[in-house]
């Protein structure tokens, strides 16, 4: 039997309530307290268990140092711009053997893509929007900008 399959029979065996119990008691225990998300989840055990699930499927199967999960868990946490997850993930993370300044670096690294996403996203918007006159664009004529033009007018 599989660790998953074994999972399964544990939970059919102890029902939803008190596995999720369980599983609060075991995290509470590991990281010191009970993240918020989990006890609101833990309110129906089943979807506490089916998160935890597929959250302990994708750790465990994963071909990345753990360490290295936790250190992606936080850029990710960070650049969301979420404390409690980019907190966790950062405990965690110490927990798995990150040092101080690997953290940091992903700090760093989660920066500098949270603030190229912006950049990237408002240009294409700001190309998009402004490139052509929307009226014009029926006849494909381009749009441009006249040397006394006011720029801040609205487009029509």
């Amino acid at each position: 039997m599989t660790d998953f399959e074994e999972k399964l029979k544990q939970i059919v065996e102890k029902g939803d309530r008190e596995t999720a119990e369980e599983w609060l008691r075991l995290i509470e225990k590991e990281y010191g307290h009970i993240p918020l998300i989990f006890k609101r989840m833990s309110e129906r055990p089943e979807v506490l268990i089916s998160h935890l699930m597929y959250k302990g499927s994708v750790a465990e199967t994963s071909s990345l140092d753990p360490k290295y999960v936790e250190l992606i868990s936080l850029a990710v946490g960070a650049a969301l711009k979420c404390p409690h997850c980019t907190g966790y993930h950062m405990l965690a993370a110490r927990r798995m053997g990150a040092t101080r300044d690997e953290i940091l670096e992903v700090i760093l690294l989660a920066g500098l893509i949270s603030n190229s996403s912006v950049l990237a996203n408002a240009y294409r918007i700001f190309d998009e929007k402004m490139a052509k006159c929307p009226p014009c664009e029926v006849e494909g004529a381009e749009y441009e900008t006249l040397p006394n033009e006011n720029l801040d007018e609205k487009i029509p």
